[in-house]
């Protein structure tokens, strides 16, 4: 069943109770937004603000010019995309487990949903932790549901940050994307040095193993996932580089010969679903690792197989902590970057001139984002209906 069914059986299911048991689940209703909300674990976030308040203050201190920077950055992103999304459009929807035809990233489901759930934890504790440290008061802690899409909350009291100073406002906005940084910085260095000290001393490339085959592209129902490609076309493929050097002499139309372990087949390529000015084939792959003989010897082939996939969860750890932690940053509101652009604002400029600009801004960005995901992403789900 293709993935996105799953997602609309789950939405109909979770609403429907969510109605049906609304009071004995004291759950909050907000247009789209399911809500659980609960004072329980503001003792915990109080516990780890108090017990260094000075280590906090000075990681936000160099949280704030960090945030300021990837604010500037995805600015200059955002616009770099918008000039040359109609050649080569770039922008994914992040749902685990939905495979978009031309999306330059899919998330494996399992990983996808551990990943994100550490993403929301670690980025709503940040605000928490922060807002403790600075004297501002936890309404509340809890869950929320998006249409389908599960997150995280911490509430600090509104009325208790409007009286902060506005270096303790600012350390509060920039606290859930800095620990977002922080934890991409941790699982890169340690999914590095796995790479590193353990899996490039244990293992060789022979292929390209087929990790999936997206939904109604040209290879539905003649490749399949876990087939290893060792040529395309005779031109022997290693590695990723060696299967992107095959694939980009490719044209639309083109009958391709994949050689795999499975045997011989052919494929004839497709426009891109996002640029149709590229041959497309619909697979997703990764190098095919053999363990080195020595090592076999040594350890078997089960335990070094072991580190893999920590390696890919510390690797969607990473990647999505960086780019939803980075996007957040973004200047328009009611992202956290709209609201410290909002608050550096108000060193120089009068109140209303700040608004107009906040205001004005926000909806630039808002306007470039939706054109971006729907022009990146509409085209790739059409062709899974």
């Amino acid at each position: 069943m293709n993935a996105l069914w799953y997602y609309a059986i789950g939405f109909i299911v979770v609403w429907v109770l969510a109605l049906l048991f609304r009071k004995q689940l004291k759950i909050d209703i907000e247009g789209p937004l399911l809500m659980r909300k609960t004072t329980r674990l503001r003792g915990f976030i109080d516990s780890v603000a108090n017990k260094s308040p000075r280590f906090w203050r000075w990681t936000m201190n160099i949280g704030i010019p960090v945030s300021v920077f990837f604010m500037g950055l995805m600015v200059y992103a955002l616009v770099l995309s918008l000039k040359i999304m109609f050649n080569s459009p770039a922008v994914a929807i992040v749902l685990p487990g939905v495979d978009i035809p031309g999306s330059p990233i899919f998330v494996p489901l399992g990983y996808g949903i551990i990943a994100l759930a550490i993403l929301m934890v670690v980025h709503e504790f940040g605000h928490g932790i922060i807002s403790r440290v600075e004297g501002v008061k936890i309404k509340s802690i809890g869950v929320l549901m998006l249409a389908i899409l599960p997150g995280a909350f911490v509430e600090p009291d509104e009325e208790d940050v409007k009286k902060s100073s506005r270096i303790s406002k600012l350390r509060i906005y920039a606290a859930g994307s800095t620990f977002n940084l922080i934890v991409a910085l941790i699982a890169f260095l340690i999914m590095t040095g796995m790479g590193t000290f353990l899996i490039d001393p244990s293992f060789h490339s022979d292929g390209m193993e087929i990790t999936s085959v997206v939904t109604n592209s040209p290879s539905t129902g003649i490749l399949s996932t876990g087939m290893v490609i060792e040529s395309i076309n005779g031109y022997t493929v290693k590695d990723t580089t060696d299967f992107m050097q095959a694939l980009n002499q490719t044209t639309i139309g083109q009958t391709v010969t994949f050689q795999t372990d499975k045997g011989t087949y052919t494929v004839k390529t497709g426009p891109n679903p996002t640029n149709s000015s590229k041959a497309y084939v619909g697979v997703r792959s990764q190098s095919h690792l053999v363990v080195n003989e020595g090592v076999s010897k040594s350890f078997g082939n089960l335990v070094p197989w072991i580190v893999f996939p920590v390696k890919d969860l510390l690797y969607w750890i990473f990647l999505l902590n960086f780019l939803v932690g980075t996007f957040n940053l973004l200047p328009m509101k009611p992202l956290d970057g709209g609201l410290i652009f909002e608050e550096l604002l108000r060193y120089k400029l009068p109140e209303d001139k700040v608004k107009l600009i906040v205001t004005n801004v926000s909806w630039i960005l808002i306007a470039i984002v939706v054109v971006l995901v729907v022009y990146g992403t509409v085209p790739g789900i059409l062709k899974m209906i």
